[in-house]
């Protein structure tokens, strides 16, 4: 129980911390949270863990954008559709590597990416530092 209080008033601070400094350097606070709880829910410990939240998250990223980037050259939005389908197999299909191994984190990635319509300027940093903050 000690523990639980530890870890609480630890997150706390943190993410009080966060929301000063996503606000002070204008990042977006919600994907800096996203990024924590990559970090939370991957089985590593340490930087172990940071590395692993880090490259799902941002390989999701990189798929977000390689399927932004594709469809653009198309009117039809079928070939974005395609282009969906192959980022998620191959989300999926990354996981064979220890450091991809956390399928959940590269969708995270992925759809941050989109949510904030391929703004990888934005993103990028906002994960970095929530899965550091984790």
């Amino acid at each position: 129980m000690e523990n639980r209080w530890q870890v609480a008033i630890s997150a706390g601070l943190l993410a009080a911390i966060w929301c000063g400094v996503a606000d002070a350097f204008h990042l977006v606070t919600w994907i800096g949270f996203l990024g924590c709880s990559t970090f939370f829910a991957q089985p590593k410990a340490g930087f172990q863990g940071v590395m692993m939240a880090w490259c799902t998250n941002l390989s999701g990223v990189f798929w977000a954008w390689l399927i932004i980037s594709g469809s653009s050259f198309f009117i039809s939005p079928v070939f974005g559709y395609i282009f969906t389908g192959i980022a998620t197999s191959a989300m999926c299909l990354q996981a064979s590597y220890q450091k991809l191994s956390f399928i959940p984190g590269a969708f995270i990635g992925c759809c941050t990416t989109f949510a904030m319509a391929g703004d990888v300027a934005n993103v990028v940093p906002s994960l970095i530092i929530g899965g550091l903050l984790g």
